[in-house]
């Protein structure tokens, strides 16, 4: 299909809804003219792209502004086109939906792609809390890219798809978009395990003749059974997503057999009263499965989705989910949000004094008290599941926590003081463990006291972002002495652990690369949480070896190898002969690498990548140690060491499949280490020996291909 300006048009006026024609034209000419001669990776002219997501919002029914950002969405980040320029000519609305949906644009260097990635995401939440309409034009546009993701690289699509999967799919849930969510995993799950999601596309086609007849049956023994319902009821039949029975199979360990829900039945009626009659009379025609009833009725989901579920068996003896809703609940589930401007508020602007967008402003007020970026992008992570439970207090009300969510979660969601003062938690009249899991269904009462205070150790077992940013708030609030000599002795520990010296000069420094303007201000993050020491230690060994180049010679000689002299001819550093020549820890630069050298006091020329973050990083009165150096000829009997991060799903000969690769490719292992992830992942750091980037990029494609492998990336650590 290729999107056009004609194609869009005959789309608006097919809407029958009051669309500014002229303005719309506008925005693509605008867009059109700034993207003219780019191309897409698919070939097509770039303008496809803005058009395409102009046409899925339309299909939700946005409104003129929506569509016109949609168009000029990309124009402010990747040509010329000025965004005063846009207000000018569209209006403020326009200017301002463009400049939320725009990425970050200068991002300050010191900042890893991890923390860029996490900016981003704040960014994007920042708008969202000022316009909703901003994040349904980015899931638009995330999910045109999915549709045609199938043009980019291997690696591109594996960074995309995890990144949709990780971060827009759940927003798409949280907003009550099933349709987006569901077509973003579908597609991600192909990408990040193909041989994983084939299988499950075997399984269902194998008896789609029979699952069709199966699914027609059953719907017309329902409509048999309440046919006195005015107006009649819509029926509907439906296949489990890809997706979801994956998780079920892969993640779960479920068999394809005890998945119950695959096949399900939607009922649609007019009023609450009607849902209920129905239920009675679905549970007369089959037999229901215990414990397998949810009433998302009288307990909505926090994206306000709301319907009966249960699951029952007929005669056939198979199982099957029937869900019974309202159509006005139908429409809240199927485009979430974006039913506001399909079915209620018409062709209208943006949602003013929405409740149901509290979530957001939570999530970023919880942020502020934390000073570490990857950290609040975890957290967000961990808000935006899509897995609830559901927990009642004493008095029956309903507190919705993320899966995993322990009493010190519940606590801290009822009140600041309840979860500060908290001593102690029953679940059903029985005391349980702080960090024991709740599950749906628990009642749970809190017992506290006025002499109680939060421990540090809470921060390690609560799940949610909120009870850690509050726990976080009071340690700051209260303890800063303590906080202080609490940082101190972590950074003492860690240091003396790495065989560094805690110098002042050194740790001011590193507080300053912190966004800190004292090393006090350092401590005391460190002391109560808002600074994860073990996550910027890595940076902080790279600083101090780049420092103290004693340091890197004394360890290489520790070796037993003097790399020095073996590779000493694989450089030539510009304007000296014979140099003592080192290779950087930090980045481990390898044949192929855009390199640079820097002139250590009284230990040679310490060779850097271009792109090392101490090479950003470096201070400006260390500019003129700075040098040019170059590769030689290639000698195949030179050899460096290069380090390979993988995250894969965790899995019974997993690291045996990835050395008998690395084997498979004669390429020495030097250090293999593993551990598993908090979220059930496995992470292996492999170092080998290669000759080139070449031959590590090749040894990196041969790893992605392994089964359950996410991703496989170079790092500089080692």
């Amino acid at each position: 299909m290729l999107y056009t300006l004609e194609y869009l048009i005959d789309k608006v006026r097919a809407s029958e809804k009051p669309y500014d024609i002229e303005k719309i034209t506008a925005a693509y000419e605008v867009a059109d003219e700034a993207h003219r001669g780019v191309k897409r990776s698919s070939g097509e002219p770039y303008i496809t792209h803005p058009v395409a997501v102009a046409c899925i919002l339309l299909e939700y029914c946005m409104d003129t502004d929506t569509i016109c950002a949609a168009l000029l969405h990309d124009v402010v980040e990747d040509t010329d086109v000025k965004l005063e320029t846009l207000k000018k000519k569209f209006g403020d609305d326009v200017a301002n939906l463009v400049d939320g949906v725009t990425k970050i644009g200068q991002v300050p260097l010191n900042n890893t792609k991890e923390e860029q990635q996490a900016e981003n995401t704040r960014k994007i939440l920042i708008a969202m809390s000022k316009d909703i309409r901003v994040i349904i034009i980015k899931l638009a546009d995330r999910l045109h890219n999915m549709r045609t993701i199938m043009y980019r690289p291997p690696e591109k699509q594996r960074k995309k798809a995890l990144e949709t999967m990780n971060f827009y799919a759940p927003i798409a849930h949280r907003l009550g978009m099933s349709a987006v969510k569901e077509e973003m995993e579908d597609i991600c799950i192909k990408i990040l395990d193909p041989y994983g999601s084939k299988m499950i596309e075997e399984m269902l086609d194998k008896h789609k003749e029979q699952r069709d007849t199966f699914i027609d049956i059953i719907k017309e023994r329902i409509r048999e059974r309440i046919s006195d319902i005015q107006p009649p009821p819509t029926i509907e039949g439906r296949v489990k997503s890809v997706y979801s029975i994956y998780k079920k199979v892969y993640v779960k360990g479920k068999s394809f057999d005890e998945i119950y829900d695959i096949y399900a039945v939607r009922v649609i009626v007019s009023t609450v009263i009607e849902c209920y009659n129905v239920l009675g009379i679905i549970h007369d025609i089959f037999k229901p499965i215990p414990y397998r009833f949810k009433d998302y009725i009288a307990t909505p989901k926090p994206n306000r989705y709301q319907s009966l579920h249960t699951t029952v068996i007929g005669r056939e003896g198979i199982p099957f989910e029937v869900q019974i809703r309202t159509y006005e609940m139908h429409n809240t589930a199927q485009y979430g949000i974006a039913a506001h401007w399909k079915y209620k508020a018409g062709i209208s602007g943006r949602v003013a004094g929405e409740q149901r967008f509290d979530w957001i402003r939570h999530i970023l007020e919880q942020q502020q008290d934390s000073d570490d970026i990857e950290q609040i992008a975890d957290a967000i992570k961990v808000d935006l599941s899509p897995d609830d439970v559901y927990v009642f207090t004493p008095k029956g009300d309903v507190i919705t926590l993320p899966a995993g969510s322990t009493v010190i979660d519940f606590a801290y969601a009822i009140h600041t003081q309840v979860g500060n003062r908290m001593t102690g938690a029953k679940v059903g009249g029985k005391m349980i463990r702080f960090d024991e899991k709740l599950r749906t269904g628990d009642i749970v009462e809190i017992m506290t006291s006025s002499n109680a205070r939060p421990n540090r150790n809470w921060l390690e077992i609560a799940k949610t972002n909120e009870a850690r940013s509050k726990i976080r708030s009071w340690f700051k609030r209260e303890c800063r002495d303590e906080n202080i000599a609490e940082g101190m002795a972590a950074i003492e520990n860690e240091f003396r652990r790495n065989n560094m010296i805690v110098e002042p000069d050194f740790i001011l420094d590193l507080a300053r690369m912190q966004h800190f303007e004292s090393a006090e201000d350092f401590y005391a993050a460190i002391g109560y949480g808002g600074v994860i020491l073990s996550k910027i230690m890595h940076r902080a060994k790279d600083l101090y070896s780049l420092r103290h180049g004693e340091n890197e010679q004394s360890s290489d000689d520790q070796t037993g190898r003097s790399y020095t002299r073996k590779r000493r001819s694989g450089v030539i550093v510009e304007g000296i002969d014979n140099c003592l020549v080192k290779y950087a820890k930090c980045c481990n630069p390898l044949p192929g690498d855009d390199i640079i050298g820097f002139i250590t006091r009284g230990y040679g020329v310490s060779v850097h990548k271009k792109d090392c973050v101490n090479v950003l990083n470096s201070p400006a009165s260390d500019k003129e140690r700075w040098i040019n150096v170059y590769w030689a000829s290639a000698d195949e009997s030179d050899s460096y060491n290069a380090t390979i991060d993988i995250i894969a799903e965790d899995r019974t000969a997993l690291i045996a499949d990835i050395t008998s690769t690395i084997a498979g490719s004669r390429i020495p292992i030097r250090q293999i280490t593993a551990h598993t992830l908090k979220n059930g992942n496995g992470n292996v750091i492999v170092t080998v020996e290669v000759a080139s980037v070449e031959q590590l990029n090749s040894l990196i494609g041969r790893i992605s291909k392994i089964s359950g492998v996410i991703t496989a990336e170079r790092t500089g650590i080692v």
